[in-house]
């Protein structure tokens, strides 16, 4: 029925989707395993891609050749730039998306790969041989072989949904749990623990009043996430709405709170403090009389709204009596209610740089399977593990971006570094290089590296090569015209800056906080030369002038901590031969094995005093 496949990927949520198309690009042939060929891609909670730091990461996916900016600027119908007040280096791109549009054009373009076979079915077991990864068994009693595996199984991972004191199988709301899978994995040797997320309800948008809510519009400037042709940017955009809870809502909520799974102990697994449930904002918080509602449609011509920070899992009466207590739901009717899922993770602790597994050979882990949580943190995981399950297959060297090269060697180097106790989300904080890696150079940064690998198309390097000498020739253009007071004290006193005196460069004049290439373009030497280049060519050029300094500090950094990266570690030393070395670090050090002197520099447990004793024991 099968023939041999170069890779299986299991799930078809971000993480696989990703996956399954990077490795057959590359040239594996690929076969994506799903439990249901209806919910391909699907958007199991907002309807959004990006944001802060992830909508760096989308770009990033996109840059190296993956699908998600592509997909998610084919079927957007809101596009905003996050942080504009902040200056643009820290600029994150955020777009609402037509839910349904999304699944069905990620299903199309997988099914326009001839190197993608699609089955659906659920696995139970992976087949191993000799510490080998070789296919998966599933629960029709086939036995589907390959050279490598990856799993990507969600929140499916025996699991659980929580309404009240309700509770029952699933991975998503009406879609069963996948079960088989954990306990096979800990019959190999694997640690497992159970997080938690939530989602809020969902509702008729023809039941609001939006009169009573603040209107949020989407940006007019040309935006979009894809770096390539093959999208445009938006020219008509759905509006989201803004309102608040206040003090009777929360007084409603908490007659729930007795029936709250959360707090009477039914769910196990610890959630996302950052993005908590309405419920635990307003036991946590309790000095507070209000918190923010998004009222967010769910695609263009869909009347259902998400309603984004109201995520619950209390009993759907509760739920439901309290929303109609918020400005413009007061005739609110409910297409479901909120609920909170427990599921079943992997310490990602378990996993080398690659994403493949320590235990077992040619077997990956990708999303929420690790710990991570968010659209964006899985599908760059996918894209990572399907890159790499292609290059191990076919002996070549594997594929690994350090921290000051992406968000996306962030996300990975802090999984398998430090593990994580909740789920995972990516925060620009968490970051040391964020002036380095902006969503602006994203394609700079990484697509040569994805046309090296085989994943970047020839088209897309050489945007980026065309790209680079429009920033190098305007860059030198500003260094060299010179302003005079005459033509540019207008513009600075309309833009509330000092006039200036005698004549300069205008890369000086840009250097002023008030100023932006907006306003240099009012000057018609200025205009002629940027006129025919492209919006986001003429940004990049003004964020390298503004962060010029601090780019170079960044840059200078983290060329010194890459150099111990270059020191390569043996993966069965034995850390308890170095005497010097703290019993904490020795743990540590034992338990994850780094493969350099930069990945144990890294570790949680692993003090600068342990380092130093590390480049001595080491040669340094």
């Amino acid at each position: 029925m099968f023939d041999k496949y170069d890779i299986i990927v299991v799930g078809a949520g971000h993480a696989g989707c990703e996956a399954a198309h990077a490795a057959a690009t590359m040239g594996s042939k690929v076969l994506l395993i799903t439990m249901n060929m209806e919910t391909i891609a699907k958007m199991s909670c907002n309807p959004a891609m990006g944001g802060v730091a992830k909508g760096q990461i989308v770009r990033e996916i996109d840059a190296l050749g993956g699908l998600s900016g592509i997909i998610t600027d084919l079927t957007m119908i809101q596009f905003r730039m996050l942080n504009r007040s902040k200056g643009a280096a820290m600029w994150s791109p955020r777009a609402q998306s037509d839910r349904w549009r999304f699944s069905e054009e990620w299903r199309l373009h997988l099914e326009a790969n001839p190197n993608v076979d699609l089955f659906q079915d659920s696995v139970v077991e992976i087949i191993e041989k000799e510490g080998k990864a070789v296919g998966v068994k599933t629960t029709m009693g086939l036995n589907i072989y390959s050279k490598a595996v990856v799993l990507t199984n969600g929140t499916f991972l025996n699991g659980k949904i929580h309404i009240g004191r309700k509770s029952f199988g699933g991975g998503r709301m009406a879609e069963s749990a996948s079960f088989g899978i954990t306990a096979h994995l800990e019959s190999l040797g694997f640690i497992s623990g159970r997080m938690k997320t939530g989602t809020p309800p969902r509702i008729d948008g023809r039941s609001l009043d939006y009169s009573k809510m603040a209107e949020q519009k989407g940006d007019e400037d040309d935006f979009k996430f894809s770096f390539s042709n093959v999208t445009k940017s938006l020219k008509e955009q759905r509006s989201c709405w803004i309102t608040y809870t206040n003090d009777t809502v929360h007084d409603i909520l908490r007659e729930g709170f007795e029936d709250s799974p959360m707090f009477a102990g039914d769910i196990s697994g610890l959630g996302p403090r950052y993005c908590p449930s309405i419920e635990d904002k307003i036991n946590r918080f309790a000095e507070r009389n209000r918190h923010q509602i998004f009222v967010e449609p769910e695609g263009w011509n869909t009347i259902e709204v998400y309603v984004n920070g109201f995520s619950t899992s209390l009993p759907e009466n509760i739920q439901y009596k309290a929303i109609l207590n918020i400005p413009g739901f007061e005739k609110a009717k409910f297409f479901r209610p909120g609920y909170a899922i427990e599921y079943d993770f992997f310490q990602p602790t378990q996993l080398r740089q690659t994403l493949e597994t320590k235990l077992i050979e040619n077997l990956y882990f990708a999303g929420q399977i690790n710990g991570t949580t968010g659209y964006e943190e899985a599908a760059c995981q996918g894209l990572m593990a399907g890159i790499n399950a292609h290059l191990k297959v076919n002996n070549k060297e594997p594929f690994v971006l350090k921290r000051d090269e992406a968000y996306i060697g962030v996300l990975i180097d802090d999984l398998v570094n430090k593990g994580t106790e909740e789920p995972y989300r990516m925060f620009t904080s968490r970051a040391e290089y964020r002036i380095l890696l902006r969503q602006d150079n994203a394609d700079i940064r990484l697509t040569p590296k994805g046309y090296e690998i085989g994943l970047a198309s020839k088209e897309r390097m050489e945007r980026v090569e065309q790209k680079n000498k429009n920033i190098d020739s305007l860059y030198d253009f500003l260094h060299t015209y010179s302003l005079s007071p005459e033509e540019i004290n207008p513009t600075l006193e309309m833009a509330g800056s000092p006039p200036i005196d005698q004549k300069y460069k205008a890369n000086r004049i840009l250097l002023r906080t008030q100023i932006e290439m907006s306003h240099l373009k009012q000057i018609t030497e200025i205009k002629n030369k940027t006129e025919m280049l492209p919006f986001e060519d003429i940004l990049a050029t003004e964020i390298l002038i503004k962060y010029e300094s601090y780019i170079a500090k960044e840059q200078e950094q983290a060329e010194k901590l890459t150099r111990l990266e270059y020191i390569k570690i043996d993966s069965l030393f034995d850390y308890n031969s170095i005497v010097s070395l703290s019993n904490e670090a020795k743990e540590k050090l034992n338990k994850i094995k780094p493969e350099t002197l930069g990945q144990a520099s890294r570790i949680s447990g692993v003090s600068p005093a342990d380092l130093s004793v590390l480049l001595v024991y080491f040669g340094r």
